[in-house]
């Protein structure tokens, strides 16, 4: 396990924004907000690498991006 300046704060960043998204959407009753804070969360522990971790994370609120522009 690599803990280099990138990868700390690349997942200190995403894992708050998961948290956000958590709390947000289980208050709000939002499946997807709620499914995307929970990916988010864990991808820390999934990924080992920044660059891949910031990539999943911008494919992910991409996607709840467009479910949200979809009315979903």
């Amino acid at each position: 396990m690599d803990l280099s300046a990138a990868d700390l704060i690349a997942n200190l960043v995403i894992s708050s924004v998961g948290f956000g998204l958590f709390i947000f959407g289980k208050k709000q009753g939002r499946v997807a907000h709620f499914t995307v804070g929970v990916a988010l969360m864990g991808l820390p522990y999934v990924v080992p690498a920044a660059a891949a971790m910031w990539a999943i994370a911008a494919a992910l609120s991409l996607g709840l991006f467009l479910l949200g522009r979809m009315g979903i």
